[in-house]
């Protein structure tokens, strides 16, 4: 039996090992399942490890995106532009870092955007699925606007962003946990009454369909897009990672540094 998860905390949210039962019913893989493995602390991966030998790979969300770089063997190259991996094949002992995130995030920025190519767009969050956003927005010649709760990892507070950035960015990406269930009240501190019909906004949480953020920005005419697409891109692009393309992948890809 082929086993696959994912791992992070908490994990109540995910519907990633639903996605895999259903699809594995759907398709027919009778030898493989996929399970949610809520860790504590990333230093719990070796012990999970030890004990599944069989796990053939395994999806990370939060708070592990970054955290999980020290205990791989290698990382794909966009992996390691991006610096933060949430897919992880294993191959005996070795484990190599990829991230499909950044394929969902250009399946949901066409399906957000079509043609429209704006110059800029705020993103907010750090975390690794930020890592990931800005890394697809500079693909696309899109400069980016970092708003963190940490001054020191933003490139501004929710404090100091200005009203005629949130009134003139007409992109606002929400990579952060907030609103998530079973926190569903919750959504960033904007200035939502600045939000209006030019305004297109992603939201990289998928349960539920519709947070509050999302409800904000439709309220006064945006776009919205919840993180539905990313999902299910990304775990598609893990599947194929973990059962395909691994000669091809072994001979490109260079070993890890950090």
């Amino acid at each position: 039996m082929r086993r696959y998860g994912v791992i992070g905390r908490p994990l109540a949210h995910s519907a990633s090992a639903r996605y895999f039962a259903e699809k594995f019913a759907r398709e027919g893989i009778a030898d493989a399942r996929y399970d949610a493995f809520e860790l504590g602390s990333i230093d719990e991966l070796p012990k999970l490890l030890e004990e599944l030998p069989e796990l053939c790979g395994f999806n990370v969300t939060i708070p592990y995106k970054r955290a999980i770089i020290p205990l791989l063997d290698r990382l794909s190259p966009e992996a390691a532009r991006i610096g933060a991996v949430n897919c992880v094949r294993r191959d005996g002992s070795r484990l190599t870092g990829y991230n499909t995130d950044a394929a969902g995030l250009r399946a949901s920025f066409d399906s957000l955007l079509g043609e429209e190519r704006p110059e800029r767009a705020l993103v907010l969050g750090s975390g690794g699925a930020a890592r990931a956003v800005i890394h697809v927005l500079a693909e696309r010649g899109i400069a980016a606007r970092i708003v963190s709760r940490d001054p020191a990892r933003g490139d501004c507070t929710y404090g100091t962003l200005r009203p005629e950035e949130v009134a003139g960015t007409p992109l606002i990406v929400q990579a952060t946990p907030l609103g998530m269930w079973p926190r569903t009240e919750e959504a960033p501190g904007l200035r939502y009454d600045l939000i209006g019909p030019r305004h297109r906004l992603l939201d990289l949480v998928y349960n539920p369909p519709l947070t509050r953020f999302l409800a904000l920005g439709r309220e006064r005419g945006a776009r919205i897009l919840n993180g539905a697409v990313m999902f299910r891109t990304q775990a598609e692009a893990s599947w194929t990672t973990w059962n395909s393309g691994r000669a091809q992948t072994d001979e490109k890809m260079p070993e890890r540094t950090v």
